[in-house]
């Protein structure tokens, strides 16, 4: 079996650590890094067998590839790789929002190329492979998205997804393409952008910044923890999830 992960970071690399613990030789994992360094910490950890920036040599016949970028940058890597992919593989991504993926996919794939839609509902503040874990799905929700009138070949796709996948242990959830992007937004953008927001107040308190500094205690850290992720992703999560966040902000408000 050979699984391609394009984005060897915190959630892709989590994911090869995982599989090469649980199935060892069975599977052959290769990733799409951007940089030498990033290939030889990739490989050096385990999280994949081979690395490289070629994309035919990494997703040349995968018979998985999960997509692990930033939102945005998901559907032109598609369209880039879509020369080089084999009949009958099947895709699946991490994508924070699901809507605009899922919509710019049945665009571009040809009918023997299968999607399934995915978000593991794990993270940390961290990036990059070396912050990865084996241990970062236990548990942890792993949403796969449904939608209406699926033919029998994308169910039988997402079943043989989910026995790969469930050696992540993670709780596998089925739910619509709009109802996740609205779930997500509430328990997790809006979290992170009052996170963020939290911390650009503390800088704009100007004459008080010094002293809130030496006074900020344990209160104040964990709230904003998770105002370091990545901020590329999340601008790419709040452009693709735009009606349900302004929605929840005005709530919040």
């Amino acid at each position: 079996m050979k699984l391609a992960i394009l984005g060897v970071g915190l959630i892709g690399g989590s994911l090869g650590l995982c599989l090469k613990r649980a199935l060892g030789d069975q599977i052959y994992i290769t990733g799409l890094c951007r940089t030498e360094t990033s290939m030889n910490r990739a490989m050096d950890l385990g999280a994949v067998d081979f690395a490289s920036s070629n994309l035919e040599k990494v997703v040349g016949d995968a018979d998985f590839i999960f997509l692990s970028p930033p939102v945005l940058q998901i559907i032109p890597l598609v369209e880039k790789i879509l020369p080089f992919v084999k009949s009958g593989a099947i895709l699946t991504d991490a994508g924070s929002t699901k809507k605009f993926i899922c919509e710019s996919m049945k665009k571009i794939l040809p009918p023997d190329i299968y999607f399934v839609a995915g978000h593991p509902m794990a993270g940390r503040e961290k990036s990059g492979v070396s912050a990865a874990t084996p241990d970062l799905f236990r548990c942890k929700a792993y949403v796969l998205v449904t939608e209406e009138n699926e033919s029998a070949a994308q169910i039988d796709a997402r079943r043989k997804l989910i026995e790969i996948l469930k050696f992540t242990d993670a709780r596998f959830l089925t739910i619509s393409v709009d109802a996740h992007d609205r779930n997500v937004s509430a328990i997790s953008h809006i979290p992170h952008l009052a996170a963020a927001a939290l911390v650009n107040l503390l800088e704009e308190s100007h004459e008080d910044l010094d002293s809130c500094a030496k006074m900020i205690g344990g209160g104040f850290k964990d709230t904003t923890r998770i105002a370091e992720s990545n901020a590329d992703m999340w601008a790419d999560i709040c452009m693709t999830n735009t009606d349900a966040i302004l929605y929840h902000l005005s709530t919040l408000e």
